[in-house]
């Protein structure tokens, strides 16, 4: 039930009907996460060898950053964009969330989305050769793993709201089982390299979801999406660096 949950909420394709009144699913949904990543990332790194047949590597890059936006749904770009536009309001935190929740999007959430997936897109074909495959692969499974902490770690601005529904029906738990899984992925790809990576993700995720919790008094559904989303480039744009200091991987498969 666990996957089949985490499946339906972090990607576009449908799963089995699962009837799951008291929550049960989504408490065992999130050490499913990076697992639902690492799919994600596989689709991307299979597509990515085939285009590089016959396309050339700017149009590979771009068809892989739109494929990943079409495998998500768009959902967590929607969440990002709503997250942008809950900054314009300079109020208070309700006001900011009543902003997030409506359906329109405004100039400032179009902004953003631009920014990011401009920064994401020079990430991607930024990325080394010899580490491509990994970027590709860990991107989204580190991205889940981050996600899955802030929603244990920080409270949720909405009472009855997604961030709610989860803590009722998970626990502590769940964060030793998900970052085992994600840091067996990681040290799997890039050895030692791999844990320096996952620690500095964990800062830049709790500094993130800090910054967004005190700004609306605690986490939701939209600012989860933006999570996984500026996550996604920090991502990349750390396995980038990691390339012009000499890192590399078993999996090179230029």
């Amino acid at each position: 039930m666990g996957f089949w949950t985490a499946w339906q909420f972090l990607t576009i394709f449908p799963g089995p009907s699962i009837k799951d009144e008291k929550g049960r699913g989504l408490g065992s949904s999130l050490p499913w996460f990076p697992i639902i990543g690492l799919i994600l990332g596989g689709i991307l790194l299979g597509l990515d060898q085939l285009f590089d047949l016959f396309l050339p590597p700017f149009l590979n890059s771009a068809l892989i950053l739109v494929t990943l936006v079409i495998l998500t749904g768009a959902l967590h770009l929607d969440g990002f964009m709503d997250t942008c536009d809950g900054f314009t309001v300079k109020t208070s935190a309700a006001d900011r969330l009543k902003v997030m929740a409506d359906s329109r999007v405004g100039g400032f959430g179009v902004a953003g989305a631009c920014c990011l997936v401009l920064l994401k897109f020079a990430a991607i074909i930024s990325l080394p050769v010899d580490l491509r495959a990994v970027g590709l692969l860990l991107m989204p499974v580190l991205a889940r793993w981050s996600v899955a902490y802030a929603i244990l770690a920080f409270p949720s601005a909405r009472k009855g709201g997604l961030g709610d529904f989860f803590k009722e029906n998970t626990g502590w738990i769940m964060l030793p089982i998900v970052t085992i899984i994600t840091v067996g992925i990681a040290v799997g790809l890039l050895s030692w390299i791999g844990l320096v990576l996952m620690a500095g993700i964990w800062i830049v995720t709790f500094l993130i979801a800090k910054g967004l919790s005190t700004l609306l008094g605690g986490l939701t559904g939209d600012t989860y999406g933006a999570i996984i989303e500026l996550l996604e480039v920090a991502i990349l744009i750390a396995i980038v660096i990691i390339g012009e200091a000499g890192g590399s991987s078993w999996l090179d498969l230029s």
